[in-house]
This record gives C-alpha cells, structure tokens and sequence, in this order.
C-alpha cells in the first residue's frame, strides 16, 4: 500500500490551499465540542460552512453527480489536513453532509435527492436525526414512536432525546414505528420529516459543561407526506443502519490536534519544580497516545476504502469510533492530572490554563462513549460482524 501523495493530490491540496490563504476565517479553531452553545456560534458555523460551499468546497467526496468534487481518499485526507494547518473549523452544521446526504445517495429516490441534496451542501438546510428514544437508546429496535397511514399522510406521535442540533434545524431523518405487531426492526420505516411542521416542539437537555446542543423533540399529531418515505414501508431498519455506518465512521478518529495541544500544555505546567515534559513517564505517556492516533489513522484508510468502491461504510467503522472517543477520554483524563488543582478552573475563570478549555473537554469526553452507538454495542458489533464470535 503506498500513502505517497500523487501529482493530482498535491495539486489539489495547492488549490485547497490558495482558496484557503484568501477565504480562511478570522478565528481558529477554539470550538470545544459539535454543539453550538448560542445562536451566535451557530451563526459563525454556518457562515464559515457557507463560504466554503461558495468555493465548492464541501461534501468533496460527494460524487459530482451530486455537487461535489469526487474526491478520493487521498484528497479527502488534504483537504482535512489543509484544514488543520491553519485551525480552521470543521465545516460541521448538523447531519447533513455526513449522514442525510450519502444515505439518500444509496436509498433516496430521484425526487428526494434533487429536492435536498444541492441544499444540504450548500448549507440552506439542516438536518438532525431523530433515533434515539427514553426507552429506546442503545437498544434501538425498541422505539415507540409511531406512524399511522391517513390518506397521503403519516400521522406521527412519539418523542426523539439527545437530538443534536435540533433547535437549529429545518429537517430531521426520523425512525418510526409503522407495524406495531411486527418483531422489532421489521416494523420500522425512515422519514424525512420538516422541523417547521405544526405539533413538533423542541426542548434543550443543558449538560454538565454547560452546552445546549442535545435536545428533546415531542411529536403529536405531526403530518408526514407519503412522498418522504425513504426506501420501503416497514423497511427502515437497512436504512437506518447505513446512516449509523456513516456516522460511526466519522466518530472518533482525530486526536491528532488534541495530542499536539497536551504536548504544548506539558511544557506550560510544572512538575516537581520543572516542567512535566522534562518527566520521561509524561513523555512515554503522550508518546502512546501518538502511537494509537497514527493506528487510527491508518485503521481509517480501510474503512475510506470501502467508499471509494461505492459501498457504504462496513461494521468497521465501529472499530473507529470505539478505539477514537476511549482514546480522547484518556487523553482528556491524562490532561486533568498534569493540570492538578488547576484542573477544576472552568472556562473563562481567572488563572484557568487555556483558559479552562482542558475541563471542559474533560466533561464532554465521556460524551462520545455514548453517542453514535454506545462503546458496549461497539464491542458487540466488532465481535460479532468483525471477528464472526458468537452472541454471548
């Protein structure tokens, strides 16, 4: 396998560049989670997703077909590293361009592509997903949530939790409930719902670091055009977790940033009367850390692989969202110990180091252990689809 960058990769990342150098944002990347905390912040996002889309300069791995550049694995990898040399923000404004987009490539029909996908990349709309339920998180197939046939419509009742982003939102892909006799998953069906309708309410869940991206959606009543059924009626399920692959996928792999910062953060802070670095069992540690990003990494080019053959993202991706968010956890925890007492200043408190940002982080980290799948499913999933073990 050759990592070498090829002429046309390079010329890419010198376009990438060049419209980076005249284009990039006033601010670097201080975003300490995917939840904006305000409007304010939502704000920034969009803007800065926006003036990438005006450049074409989102979804480059979209097929052109579909707006976007095509781009291969290769690419894929300098357009993220182009830009993470100048700390730029992601451009990340809800699930659109990494969840919605690909999987109404594979199972949307012509109308629903040509009536969402230009929007989505171009930032007019954004989009949330509506799985997880109060009984229904990990144990997914559960969800109550229902959707009764009425003329053109589905009439749906229900309630969505953790729902990222929500409160900003102008569409959620939504799992219901369309035979209620039927053994779990064969009984559910995928939508894409409008967050404007009428019976659609939306309630904040603040977490512990004080951010306000995680929400509660109640349904009652709501009308869903038959139109925005996605695949076949009580055939959700393979949608669904198509969507799951691609957001496990993009779970989890990138601590390169968060192991540069602890390096920088080990030679601000002391230890025994001299910086932490000069301590050969810090370095060792922070040295480990590398070591399993790079095997991430690494891990990362098989998965991306598989999209470059035009097949969506296999149970592999699980291994990447395990490995990547037990990884920033420990890295997080790690930074609470060479912090010491510093480390319970939070953010924008006077004397906080980084200005508290590490305790944050801290708080958010146990976070991405549960999101896209909690790591004890991850573990089944890896066992049972990767290694062919048998159910426990």
């Amino acid at each position: 396998m050759d990592f070498n960058f090829t002429a046309e990769d390079e010329k890419f990342r010198a376009e990438f560049r060049a419209w980076l150098e005249k284009n990039k944002p006033d601010h670097a990347d201080d975003d300490l989670d995917f939840f904006a905390e305000d409007e304010g912040e939502w704000s920034r996002r969009v803007k800065w997703f926006k003036k990438l889309a005006s450049g074409g300069w989102t979804g480059i791995d979209w097929p052109k077909e579909y707006g976007g550049r095509g781009a291969g694995i290769l690419q894929t990898i300098v357009y993220h590293q182009e830009l993470a040399r100048i700390r730029a923000p992601l451009p990340y404004i809800g699930s659109g361009v990494g969840l919605i987009g690909p999987t109404l490539m594979h199972w949307g029909n012509e109308e629903q592509r040509k009536r969402h996908l230009p929007k989505i990349l171009a930032g007019d709309e954004i989009w949330c997903q509506g799985y997880s339920e109060p009984g229904a998180g990990s144990d997914l197939e559960s969800l109550q949530t229902r959707a009764i046939e009425d003329g053109d419509d589905f009439v749906v009742n229900g309630q969505k939790v953790w729902t990222s982003n929500a409160q900003f939102s102008d569409w959620i892909f939504l799992l219901v409930r369309t035979d209620p006799e039927a053994p779990k998953h064969k009984g559910i069906s995928y939508l894409l719902v409008d967050m404007h309708s009428p019976g659609i309410t939306v309630r904040p869940l603040v977490q512990m670091t004080g951010a306000r991206g995680f929400n509660e959606v109640f349904f009652e009543d709501v009308r869903v055009p038959k139109k925005n059924l996605v695949g076949n009626k009580n055939q959700g399920w393979q949608v669904a977790i198509t969507t799951l692959m691609f957001e496990r996928n993009g779970a989890g792999g990138g601590a390169g940033g968060q192991i540069h910062d602890l390096v920088r953060l080990a030679h601000t802070v002391q230890r025994n009367g001299r910086p932490a670095w000069e301590d050969a069992g810090v370095r060792q540690k922070i040295a480990e850390f590398y070591c399993e990003q790079q095997a991430l990494k690494y891990t990362g080019f098989r998965q991306l692989t598989r999209r470059l053959k035009g097949l969506p993202p296999g149970p592999e991706g699980s291994i990447m969202k395990l490995c990547g968010t037990e990884l920033n956890l420990r890295i997080q925890l790690f930074a609470m110990e060479l912090l010491g007492a510093y480390s319970q200043f939070e953010r924008n408190a006077p004397y906080a180091i980084d200005n508290g940002n590490w305790l944050f982080k801290m708080l958010a980290a146990r976070g991405g252990t549960i999101a896209a799948g909690t790591n004890q499913i991850q573990h089944n999933i890896i066992g049972e689809r990767v290694l062919g073990l048998p159910k426990g």
